[in-house]
């Protein structure tokens, strides 16, 4: 359960949400404490957990589509292994290694961004490509 605490003005220390004064330096707090996660803690964001599932996965198997299926995209998997099959039959490789690429750049594109953007990118907004 998270703790509400108090940003002072001054001073910028946090302060438990039911002191009326900081601690640090003694100056009035806001009467309403904003919440906030507590000192030490990570926030999580729903559908975080994801995120670096899907991004190794797209790296490490990711001419499979595994991080696709990862994200709920069974469609969009199935094209990305499907894909690659064929590919490696038809055109030597030269489409299987099309797939690698995409896939490696998926995998970039899910590590480097923040856990908000990601969920609201890829599990909220749904996009499938990128």
């Amino acid at each position: 359960m998270a703790t509400n605490y108090v940003s002072c003005p001054s001073c910028h220390s946090q302060n438990p949400g039911n002191f009326t004064t900081c601690t640090n330096c003694g100056t009035m707090l806001p009467i309403s404490p904003m919440p906030m996660q507590p000192m030490g803690g990570q926030a999580k964001v729903p559908g975080a957990e994801k995120k670096i599932a899907a991004g190794i996965c797209a790296l490490l198997l990711g001419s499979f589509g595994v991080h696709k299926f990862i994200l709920g995209y069974q469609t969009e998997g199935i094209i990305m292994i499907t894909a690659w099959v064929l590919g490696l039959f038809l055109t030597c490789g030269v489409v299987s290694i099309a797939v690698n690429i995409v896939a490696i750049i998926e995998g970039v594109m899910y590590l480097t961004k923040s856990d908000e953007e990601f969920v609201q990118t890829y599990v909220i907004g749904r996009k499938a490509w990128f």
